[in-house]
């Protein structure tokens, strides 16, 4: 019973700006930005924002789909499901396939630049093989 009524004061807690800023390692204008958007809706007691549980548990999946490289527009998307009816089926389903597509994009990135470390290093061997003939060459003109 104990449990079940933390969950329920934690689910009623509201955050302010700096809590999430200092939880999270946001800048004000990072939530006020992600606000703009339409990302994040919280309340307003005059000038100052209050976030709610859900805000925070949003702002968490924002700053997980920026990770890896979602653009706003999809996480926006992704969160606007949960508003649709059946949404979490629907939303589980697009969030599968952006998410493997994003995977795929993103080993086809380290295919591309292991190829491209690969490439660097056999300049770099051709280039340092080059310089040691230079002063090679030099020394013996030198001496």
């Amino acid at each position: 019973m104990a449990r079940a009524d933390s969950a329920i004061a934690e689910r009623d807690k509201i955050y302010s700006i700096s809590d999430l800023c200092d939880e999270f390692e946001v800048t004000p204008r990072t939530l006020r930005f992600y606000e703009q958007k339409g990302l994040l809706t919280p309340a307003r007691r005059g000038w100052t924002r209050l976030f709610s549980y859900r805000d925070r548990a949003r702002l968490r999946l924002i700053l997980r789909g920026k990770r890896i490289g979602l653009s706003l527009e999809e996480i926006k998307e992704l969160l606007d499901l949960y508003h649709v009816r059946n949404g979490h089926v629907r939303q589980l389903k697009v969030a599968s396939q952006k998410l493997s597509e994003r995977l795929d994009d993103l080993k086809q990135q380290r295919k591309e630049l292991d190829q491209t470390i690969t490439d660097l290093e056999r300049t770099c061997a051709i280039v340092d093989g080059m310089l040691k003939e230079k002063e090679k060459l030099a020394a013996s003109l030198a001496g």
